[in-house]
């Protein structure tokens, strides 16, 4: 029994407070396509995703507590788990489908991506869920990211405020955007996109001074705070210190030899040496850091393990171990009949060993991620993928290159989906731990919303390629840059493999240097325009000030709702203007 009521008025409350209700699933639904869409947007700039529970905690706060009056914190708790669901796809499909569009594979079947994600999220959730008890319960895994939204969920006041500041935030975000682009685009001024301050004071082209006109990019600064002091060095050493030194030793080309390749001395550079530099470094340093998490590994195991002598089935806590099996043995099925079905002449046996090592490895790889993220909040999501994709492609060898690519792609970003499905459910079902929600109630919520995010990022996918196209200087895709790049390495290619090797070493060496996705972070900074990294190195700058003078909790409480706000506004505006060129296109046409 509980009482709530406001302006003196009691209210007698007896029973459980709802939780996974038609509303809360509505209003997760909703969100999630929100968040879907401003996460996925922002990957496609920066590389990197950010997790979507905090986003979707506030928010539900400002609609379920603020607009309809509903008191349950369980309830909430349910909407952020089904509206991170729903964004859980952003990640997974980012990280992958993007590669098949710079590669110029763009005539694949949707509808199958679409249903192989799906399967690969159903896998993720299935295999995860046995482990929950052992990982959360008795091993009391850190999860900071969950423990995160647990404290917005039990601060009801604060959770209503904080939808304010990120409404505050997505306002100005979007109207400050959308003048840019209605003068870059429409106008065809360009000084409103990209500033170059470097000209304005003196400072040598090689140094590359233009800034990105973006606060969403600060918003992610602002977020990441000290996280991202890696990747903003990254790309400060790449044209602030190399360029420099490059510059001294005369070995950057004259301003004729530029006219006849038709480019600046930025995009020289960064075409020609940091950005292949980059993409090694990118697969370099996520595969040392699946070596580094050996022992993780280990321990995931052991956990597998301990689960498996638990007796789940007659859990209350979780949903019965029969359908888990039911749903895992379904979304195998489904997707062997989507590798098989993605290209001609995969042949049963190739499509039946696609399937299976795809699920084995679904299994083995989201244990591993849920544990890296529970112990050190970070996931090598990328160099799983980069795996999976790898195993697939060779399997695929016989083929044609391009069918091989399709098929290794379609069932990689069901892996890719799956391993974000799991981690994310894990970071649910620790703020759910917290705050007294039913995991089983939470695991169905899970379920509910899987199908959803993959509907979602595969038109966003296409809306934003029609638009501006994937991999370009707009939307660099630097994910789907490496993946392709990688692709293209087994496919046998014409690739610059001596800079990819160098860069490989480079970021294996950086994380072993034990701090996590060290080698990931600086190569981000190495591939991405300079301009991103300067932007975002505001956003950093000014969380780290704000840490030091005001405390981490106001940065907290006030600064990272409004950073949050500014990441959605620029996104969904930037949507939207896609969305216009599209139909504008259509008709003039």
């Amino acid at each position: 029994m509980a009482t709530s009521g406001d302006g003196g008025e009691r209210i007698i409350r007896r029973g459980p407070y709802p939780e996974l209700t038609l509303t809360a699933v509505l209003v997760g639904y909703g969100l999630g396509i929100l968040i879907a869409l401003s996460i996925g947007y922002a990957s496609l700039v920066l590389g990197f995703v950010i997790e979507g529970s905090e986003v979707a905690a506030i928010l539900g706060f400002g609609i379920l507590r603020g607009i309809m009056r509903r008191s349950s914190i369980v309830e909430n708790n349910i909407n952020q788990t089904i509206a991170s669901s729903v964004n859980g796809a952003s990640a997974g499909m980012m990280f992958t489908v993007p590669a098949l569009f710079i590669l110029g594979e763009t005539q694949f079947n949707a509808v199958l991506m679409v249903f192989s994600c799906i399967a690969g999220g159903v896998l993720g959730i299935a295999f995860i869920i046995p482990l929950r008890k052992q990982m959360i319960d008795y091993e009391r895994l850190a999860y900071p990211g969950g423990v995160a939204v647990a404290t917005i969920l039990k601060s009801p006041g604060a959770g209503v405020h904080k939808a304010l500041l990120l409404l505050c935030g997505l306002t100005l975000s979007g109207t400050v955007y959308f003048f840019s682009q209605y003068m870059a685009q429409i106008k065809e001024i360009s000084a409103f996109e990209n500033w170059n301050l470097g000209a304005l004071v003196g400072m040598p082209d090689y140094m590359n001074g233009i800034w990105f006109v973006s606060l969403m990019t600060v918003g992610v600064g602002f977020i990441s705070g000290r996280g991202g002091f890696s990747f903003v060095i990254g790309g400060f050493v790449c044209y602030w210190i190399l360029a420099p030194c490059l510059a001294g030793m005369n070995l950057l080309p004259s301003a004729e030899a530029l006219g006849e390749l038709e480019m600046s001395m930025p995009d020289y550079l960064r075409l020609n040496l940091f950005r292949p530099v980059g993409i090694g470094m990118l697969i370099g340093g996520a595969l040392a850091g699946i070596v580094l998490a050996l022992p993780l590994i280990v321990s995931a195991v052991r956990s597998m393990q301990s689960a498996a002598k638990m007796k789940t089935a007659a859990s209350k806590d979780e949903m019965p171990i029969r359908l888990l099996y039911i749903g895992i043995a379904g979304a195998t099925v489904l997707l062997f009949a989507v590798a098989v079905m993605s290209v001609e002449n995969m042949g049963l046996l190739r499509g039946a060993l696609m399937a299976l090592l795809g699920t084995v490895w679904i299994w083995v790889a989201g244990v591993i991620l849920s544990e890296c993220i529970g112990r050190t909040n970070w996931s090598p999501l990328s160099g799983m993928t980069l795996i999976a994709v790898t195993i697939l492609v060779v399997i695929c060898s016989g083929l044609p290159a391009s069918a091989a690519t399709v098929a290794a792609v379609m069932v990689g970003a069901a892996a890719c989906v799956a391993m974000a499905q799991a981690t994310d459910l894990m970071l649910d079902l620790k703020t759910g731990y917290l705050v007294g929600a039913s995991p089983r109630k939470q695991q169905m919520g899970q379920f509910l919303a899987t199908w959803l995010g993959p509907v979602v990022i595969i038109a966003l996918i296409f809306v934003l390629h029609k638009a501006y196209g994937l991999g370009g200087d707009r939307l660099p895709a630097p994910q789907g840059q490496a993946l392709a790049s990688t692709i293209d390495g087994i496919l046998g290619g014409d690739v610059p493999l001596k800079k990819y090797i160098a860069g490989a070493g480079l970021g294996a060496l950086l994380s072993a240097s034990g701090i996590g996705g060290l080698g990931i972070l600086v190569g981000l900074g190495f591939y991405l325009p300079f301009s991103i990294v300067l932007t975002y190195s505001i956003g950093m700058a000014i969380r780290m000030l704000m840490d030091r003078i005001k405390g981490p909790a106001f940065s907290e409480e006030v600064g990272i709702p409004v950073a949050a706000g500014l990441i959605v506004g620029e996104a969904l505006v930037g949507v939207g203007f896609a969305l216009y060129f599209i139909i504008a296109g259509a008709m003039s046409g």
